[in-house]
């Protein structure tokens, strides 16, 4: 088994402690203004709680209904999920917690809110919401005093809306936690690999003896593949990475087959349906560059960003289309769809999005993205980041920002041994099985970005 070595493991103890730096210059007058003496820190769980039981009481007493004012109308919402890897204390008896509502008018909000008081014993004093179905209202810039500042999307940077060019270089921590094995259990994950535009070194493996790695070929793929009993509960396998990744537009085609990319998968079919919606959208354009562009906006223009509910996330063509909404993997999959049922060779990659307004701390889960093939050149999308910042949809047109980490590509991956359940959908999150069932192991990005390329005091 390989080892961390100490360096990287009192970093990662310190995940926490990371993230409440990220924040811990918010609002300097209203923190300075409000703090409490010799306040106890309040732990992650504890602001979770805390959270969780105001959205419950307002919630309560709105009738079922988390009750907000927000652009002169009252908001009816209810919780979706509290973002684990944002909650932190300040100091001086200050917390921050970031939290998904949905609205009975439709939209997903993300709310930012600020509390005061100690463990057991904190009221919230300030909500704002942040975004809407992922499109931000604000970003947040630091200060020359290492403060940090809300700044109108309007008046951002791209690099405050998550946009580095030229070269990022980041240290990216893969971990997963086993939950209890009451049986054999397999698991499958992502081993990242180096290519024109990222150059991996893996730093050290932490894992159960008897991990091997294993060989994808059609998309050429590596999987670190492990065997695990119940003895091996709880335990954590973690892979540190060095990453140098270079910002991505179109390049040729060189020697790889576009055709291959024609092809159907399961969750994005060859559909009737689908190719007379690509077949009108494009009616017209002359050029595939000009085709791809007319599905691109046809996505942004019929699917919004949303993660609540149940069918998102799968990256299934149809549901996008039927329910016009979903996460990433869901806008990629309606596109890739579109774009073969008219001959436009398109595939999937996915990885992570490192933050671009920060240098260190958690990451909000994986991210996905597309590349389609025109005029003898594949040119990356992201379609998701364009919906959500319509400033930036000619960038994501052709581009991918440096920081990003690609983990897997394609879909519906083969390996062997594989999963009881058939393909891989997708790889980004571990593939867990006991004794054959589907099982979700607890999992974590994190990232330090290093010296060459850390974000100035004012980012941008």
């Amino acid at each position: 088994m390989l080892e961390m070595d100490a360096g990287r493991r009192a970093w990662s103890g310190r995940r926490r402690d990371v993230k409440l730096r990220v924040l811990a210059g918010l609002l300097g007058a209203f923190i300075a203004g409000h703090a409490l003496a010799e306040e106890q820190d309040a732990s992650i769980e504890q602001i979770a709680a805390a959270i969780e039981e105001h959205v419950a009481g307002r919630s309560e007493a709105g009738g079922g209904f988390f009750p907000m004012q927000h652009d002169g109308k009252e908001l009816r919402l209810k919780l979706v999920r509290v973002h684990m890897e944002y909650l932190a204390d300040l100091g001086g008896g200050v917390q921050f917690a970031c939290v998904d509502l949905v609205g009975t008018d439709g939209p997903v909000y993300d709310v930012d809110f600020f509390l005061r008081g100690g463990p057991g014993d904190m009221m919230v004093t300030e909500t704002t919401v942040h975004k809407i179905n992922g499109q931000p209202l604000y970003a947040w810039e630091q200060q020359e005093d290492g403060g940090w500042a809300r700044v109108p999307v309007t008046d951002a940077t791209p690099r405050l809306l998550g946009v580095i060019q030229g070269e990022d270089t980041f240290e990216f921590t893969y971990r997963v936690r086993l939950p209890q094995l009451a049986g054999e259990a397999r698991l499958w994950l992502p081993v990242a690999q180096s290519d024109a535009y990222q150059s991996v070194e893996v730093k050290g493996i932490s894992a159960p003896p008897g991990t091997q790695q294993l060989e994808e070929h059609k998309y050429g793929n590596k999987v670190l593949f492990l065997r695990a009993g119940p003895e091996e509960s709880g335990k954590t396998i973690e892979i540190l990475y060095h990453v140098r990744r270079e910002e991505q537009s179109p390049y040729p085609v060189g020697n790889s087959s576009p055709d291959r990319d024609l092809e159907p998968e399961h969750l994005v079919p060859n559909d009737p349906s689908l190719r007379a919606i690509a077949e009108k959208a494009v009616e017209g354009k002359a050029s595939d560059l000009m085709r791809a562009r007319a599905l691109y906006d046809h996505v942004i223009d019929q699917v919004r960003y949303a993660r609540y509910g149940s069918g998102w996330g799968q990256g299934d063509a149809l549901y996008a289309c039927r329910a016009k909404s979903g996460n990433c993997t869901d806008f990629h999959a309606y596109f890739i769809a579109l774009a073969r049922s008219v001959d436009i060779p398109a595939r999937f990659a996915i990885g992570a999005a490192i933050p671009s307004e920060r240098n260190d701390g958690g990451i909000d889960g994986y991210h996905c993205w597309a590349e389609f093939c025109a005029d003898g050149r594949w040119w990356p999308v992201d379609i998701s980041e364009a919906d959500k910042n319509s400033g930036l949809a000619s960038y994501y047109f052709g581009h991918q920002p440096a920081n990003r980490l690609e983990l897997s590509r394609g879909r519906d991956l083969v390996v062997d041994p594989g999963p009881v359940s058939g393909p891989i959908n997708f790889l980004a999150y571990p593939v867990l099985e006991v004794e054959g069932k589907p099982i979700k192991a607890q999992t974590e990005f994190l990232f330090r970005r290093v010296s060459e390329t850390r974000t100035g005091q004012r980012a941008g």
